[in-house]
């Protein structure tokens, strides 16, 4: 689904996760993994979120996820596989649970019931950007509601465009995960406009 998603930033994937996991099917299982605590403290979760099911860290990247659900169910991982190294945790645990969701096979005792995860991020939109792409197209934590408001990032205030097409220099879109995305036509957005991920903006 992404692979590159912002190292060490929970909470920017926990945006991103949020907006595309809706694009696929309510059977779906997903193993998710921004984990810079691996191998300490931090509890090992799954969950059932609207039908899909969400195998990760419980570090809050699920819990955007979580709190905009209208269903949900939460396990602590219980099962420990024989070799469980201090830094892969996605090999090691999460994928093998992944599986026996995915096939329906969960071995009695791997899961055991929790009322939600210990961490929870606030789950209102993001105001700020939380991906940036090899085009340097940047990508914040807000869902796109309408297109009359102007954007501002730093100094510049960067009007909406439908299309690259239609944009005249750096502009702002709903892109296809359904939130706003700052970009430039045949250009890199974060480069022109010295863009990074946690870059605040302001929208209206």
């Amino acid at each position: 689904m992404l692979h590159d998603a912002p190292a060490f930033g929970i909470e920017p994937a926990a945006h991103l996760l949020a907006a595309l996991a809706r694009e696929y099917p309510a059977d779906a299982v997903f193993v998710a993994v921004v984990d810079p605590g691996v191998g300490g403290r931090r509890d090992a979760i799954a969950t059932e979120i609207d039908g899909r099911h969400f195998v990760g860290p419980d570090n809050g990247l699920l819990s955007v996820l979580w709190q905009r659900a209208r269903r949900r169910k939460c396990w602590r991982i219980a099962w420990r596989p024989e070799r469980l190294s201090s830094s892969f945790h996605g090999r090691d645990l999460f994928a093998p649970v992944a599986a026996a969701l995915a096939t329906g096979r969960v071995p009695h005792g791997w899961l055991a019931p929790k009322a939600q995860p210990d961490v929870l991020l606030p789950a209102d939109d993001l105001a700020r950007v939380i991906y940036i792409d090899h085009y340097g197209n940047a990508v914040t934590g807000l869902r796109f509601t309408g297109a009359r408001a102007t954007l501002r990032v730093g100094r510049r205030r960067l009007a909406y465009a439908r299309t690259f097409e239609e944009a005249r220099g750096a502009f702002w879109y709903e892109n296809s995960m359904g939130l706003v995305e700052i970009a430039a036509p045949r250009s890199s957005a974060a480069r022109e406009l010295r863009l990074k991920v946690g870059a605040a903006v302001t929208l209206g």
